[in-house]
Order: C-alpha cells, then sequence, then structure tokens
C-alpha cells in the first residue's frame, strides 16, 4: 500500500464490497489501535464499534474505544460523570468508570448498559452503569427489587424491555446458575424460579433468545470442565430442556462469544485453556443444528478465548464483527465476515418451483409465528411500554427492503427455472439412454435363452455317454473274466496232455531194473 492510499484514501465501502462471503478478513487500520486485551464487552451503534474495559497482563482496563467502520479508525471516548464529587466520593465511584473485566454491555435506546463484571471497588450485588451516547454522560442506574450478586462472566440477554442474566462467577469465585430478570422500563430485578434440570454452574458461556420465548445457554466451563452442552429454557413454562442436536460435533469451549441474527446463532472462538477453537459456528436455532461456516489456523486472534463478537449492517448488508481475544498473545485487531444473503443459504434442493413454494410457506408461517408474538403477561414477562407507531421513514424503509427482497426472489425464481430446465434436458437425456440399453438388454435375454437351450442339449449327452461308458466297463469287466477262465483252461488241457507219457516211462524203466 502506497503512502497516498495510507493518508485516507483506502475506501471502506469498496473493500467491503469485495469481501468473501463467510470468510472473516482484518480490516486495514491506518491510525493507532487501542491496547491489545481480552474479557472486554462490545457494543454496535451507528456504525461504530464501542469496546469498554478488559484486561490485559492481570491489569483490568477502563477505557472506552470506538471504531468507526465506515472510515477504518479508532478514537478514544472521552466520558463526564453523571454524579457529582461528594455523591461519586459516596457511591465509592472515584473513577468515571471502574476498571472492569468479565462484564456484559448492551445497548438500550441510546446508551449503552454495562452490568457486573470483576473490578476493583467491591459490591455485594450487580451494579448496572450506563454511557450515554448522545450526551456522553456515564453513571450508575438505581435499581430496586432483589438484584443478583455481584458476578463476572455471566450472560445477559435482551429479550423485549427485560435483561436475562445467567450464571457466572462471584468474587469469591463461587460458579452460579441461577437467574434473574432486569425490567429496564422499571429498573426491578426478579429472581426467577425455574423447574427441570438446571444447567451446571458455570462461567465464560454464551447465551442468546430465539423467536422471544426460548433462551439458549451453549457452553461455558466450571474450574475444571469445559462444556459443549446446549441447554433450552422456555420463558413461558419457565421449564430447562436439553434437547437432542443434529448436525457437526462441537468441540467443548468457554470465553467464546455469540451474536444471533434472525434464527442462526454464530458463535466465534472460545478455547479449552491449551488450545483455541479455530471454527466458526452457526446453530439453526429452528432445527437445532450445528454447522461450520469457516475456520482459521490455530494461532489467529479469531481461535482466541474472551475475544467479542457483534452484528452490524452496512448497505444493507450483514456483517460480524469481532475484536481482542488471547491465545498466547494479546489481541487487538478488528476482524469482519460479510455474510451470505438470504437467498444464497437456500440448497440447490429447493430450486424447484414446487420447493421454492413449500418454503415460502414455511417462511411465511414462521414470519406469521413471528408477529404473532405469545402473551407472556402471566408471569410478568411482557414489555409495559407505551404503544409507538412506526415512523414514515422506517414505512418507506421497510418498503424498500420488501421490494428489495421481492427483486430477490424474483432472481431467485429465475434461477430456479433456469436449473429446472436443465434437469429436464438431462431427464430427457437419461431416457433416451435408458430406451437404447433396454433394447440391449432384451438382445443379451434372447442370446441367454438360446444359450441355456444348448446347455441342456450338452447335458442330455453328457448322460448319454455317462451311461455309454458304464456299460463299456461292464463289457470289459466280462471280457477280463472269460480271458482269465480261457487261460486257465488251457493250462489244465496242457497238464493233462502231459500226465501219460511220464507214467508209461516210468514203468519200463522198473522193468529194466
Amino acid at each position: 500500500m502506497g503512502t497516498e492510499e495510507i493518508n485516507n484514501v483506502f475506501n471502506v465501502d469498496n473493500w467491503l464490497s469485495q469481501l468473501t462471503y463467510e470468510q472473516w478478513a482484518a480490516i486495514p487500520v491506518t491510525d493507532a489501535r487501542p491496547s491489545a486485551r481480552y474479557k472486554h464487552a462490545a457494543a454496535v451503534a451507528d456504525e461504530k464499534l464501542y469496546v469498554f474495559g478488559g484486561s490485559r497482563n492481570g491489569r483490568y482496563l477502563s477505557d472506552v474505544q470506538v471504531f468507526d467502520l465506515r472510515s477504518s479508525t479508532w478514537s478514544n471516548l472521552k466520558l463526564k460523570s453523571n454524579l457529582q464529587a461528594d455523591k461519586a466520593e459516596e457511591n465509592g465511584l472515584h473513577e468515571v468508570l471502574p476498571a472492569t473485566s468479565d462484564h456484559s454491555m448492551v445497548k438500550w435506546g441510546n446508551k449503552l448498559l454495562v452490568l457486573g463484571g470483576h473490578s476493583k471497588n467491591s459490591s455485594d450485588t450487580m451494579i448496572v452503569r450506563f454511557i450515554d451516547l448522545e450526551s456522553y454522560h456515564c453513571g450508575v442506574m438505581e435499581t430496586s427489587g432483589k438484584a443478583p450478586v455481584a458476578r463476572g462472566g455471566h450472560s445477559a440477554t435482551l429479550v423485549g424491555s427485560r435483561l436475562i442474566i445467567f450464571g457466572g462467577e462471584d468474587s469469591s469465585r463461587r460458579l452460579l446458575n441461577d437467574l434473574y430478570i432486569l425490567d429496564l422500563e422499571t429498573m426491578t430485578w426478579e429472581v426467577i424460579e425455574t423447574t427441570q434440570t438446571s444447567p451446571a454452574p458455570r462461567f465464560d458461556h454464551s447465551a442468546t433468545v430465539h423467536t422471544e420465548r426460548y433462551l439458549m445457554i451453549f457452553g461455558g466451563c466450571s474450574h475444571s470442565i469445559f462444556f459443549n452442552d446446549l441447554h433450552v429454557l422456555d420463558l413461558l413454562t419457565m421449564e430447562w430442556s436439553r434437547p437432542d442436536i443434529q448436525g457437526d460435533l462441537v468441540t467443548p469451549r468457554a470465553g467464546h462469544a455469540g451474536v444471533a441474527i434472525n434464527e442462526n446463532w454464530y458463535i466465534v472462538g472460545g478455547g479449552d485453556n491449551k488450545n483455541g477453537c479455530p471454527e466458526t459456528l452457526v446453530l439453526n436455532m429452528s432445527k437445532l443444528a450445528w454447522s461450520t461456516v469457516t475456520s482459521v489456523k490455530g494461532r489467529d486472534p479469531l481461535a482466541s478465548e474472551g475475544l467479542s463478537v457483534c452484528s452490524i449492517v452496512i448497505d444493507g448488508e450483514k456483517h460480524l464483527v469481532a475484536f481482542g481475544g488471547y491465545n498466547g498473545k494479546y489481541n487487538n485487531e478488528v476482524f469482519i465476515m460479510r455474510l451470505k444473503p438470504k437467498d444464497m443459504l437456500r440448497p440447490k434442493i429447493f430450486q424447484s418451483p414446487a420447493a421454492a413454494a413449500a418454503a415460502a410457506s414455511v417462511t411465511a408461517a414462521y414470519a406469521l409465528a413471528k408477529s404473532e408474538k405469545l402473551d407472556l403477561s402471566n408471569i410478568n414477562f411482557n414489555s409495559k411500554g407505551v404503544e409507538s407507531y412506526p415512523s414514515e421513514q422506517d414505512v418507506k424503509s421497510e418498503i424498500d427492503a420488501i421490494k428489495e427482497e421481492k427483486n430477490v426472489l424474483e432472481l431467485s425464481l429465475a434461477e430456479a427455472r433456469a436449473e429446472n430446465s436443465r434437469v429436464r434436458e438431462k431427464i430427457d437425456e437419461v431416457n433416451s439412454t435408458h430406451a437404447e440399453l433396454s433394447k440391449e438388454l432384451h438382445s443379451v435375454q434372447g442370446q441367454l435363452v438360446a444359450e441355456r437351450s444348448r446347455c441342456f442339449k450338452l447335458e442330455a449327452q453328457i448322460a448319454e455317454l455317462q451311461k455309454m461308458l458304464e456299460s463299456l466297463e461292464t463289457i470289459e469287466n466280462e471280457v477280463q473274466l472269460l480271458r482269465r477262465q480261457k487261460a486257465a483252461l488251457e493250462q489244465e488241457m496242457e497238464l493233462n496232455a502231459a500226465a501219460p507219457r511220464q507214467g508209461s516211462g516210468g514203468v519200463w524203466r522198473w522193468m529194466a531194473g
């Protein structure tokens, strides 16, 4: 890259549009980067990646770094305390934001909410801090109800206007598997009682929600065991289950990062304190099936523990953005993955018109079920906000999105028709070949019948010859017997002829003597 390119001539939009789908790429950064770290927290707002805290060489960090994905530049966010000096002293807040590690951060409205984590400031219960993205003020949000014990390595999952906190590790390294809900509109904590078998106590796991009804917990570790299990909590019945999972075999891991986009839950990195996990996984939450999106080399920053991953939409396309992590080395690179559009994710078997229609009906049914969300008021879990209506700009954006999806579907239909035409040609070719092979088969079958008839005649001739051979053997035996009888008769006749001459000679000898 030349000097001219370095001086902000690098065009991020062009670079992003040329990325290969479902492959990680490091975003070129021309200015200074923040300190490398892991076990930080990250969130995306207005095409910017906000990173807070983390750990490096055993030291907790307190900075808020912002990466602008449009300009590919980092900046350090200067925050203002929302508390008076005496109030800050009273609450033990000597810093604007205390150095924190293994915490959670979620975007809520125009604020980033920071929940829990490990820090030098001791606290009995979980503290909820905020960063206002408009005024850049920060502070502590007052809460009521029964707050969870202070912890790190937990998960915080946003469902409507509720945050679900699960698991983690307290300041005494006690492992947890409890469940709390924070109502963000009333800032009230509530402990949740569940039934069936809960996940084993763990930390550094990942969590998400599917169709705003099913909380999913994956992986994590205890102090000696790393998990690869998936647990599902039905938020309507508050029952835990451990469903059967299909697809690729997933190795145990902790410290991984996860983000859900529609029905796909992407899992990046993690490890077992010995080896990092190089594969980027995706769980289809509707089918409960794992598959591998891509893999990196063993010592790649993406095969790290304690990294973060977020989703972002740039020019209408969805991307994953990953930062940080530790795999024997602390990392501070930003990686991005361009995700395939929905129409490119359909397998070829769905390209026929009938299958496409079936798939469309399933999608429509899923969308209807999603739009008609279950009323969870009976367990005090529904949103309590004032009903709002979409703005004209939102409606226009929705219409544009529908038009774009219509164009994509029309293109997909045209491709399906072309594919069907090619398939028909292949079928005709196969049918023609089949007809020729049938004729050849009938000819061969006729030849086989003729050969079989010849075989039968030969077998009959062989049987007659065998009988003749058996009769010849009998005759030969009789001839041999007659020969022996003849020889014996001839010998007897010779003996009879020689006997008188011998008797006469003897008398004369006696008389002469």
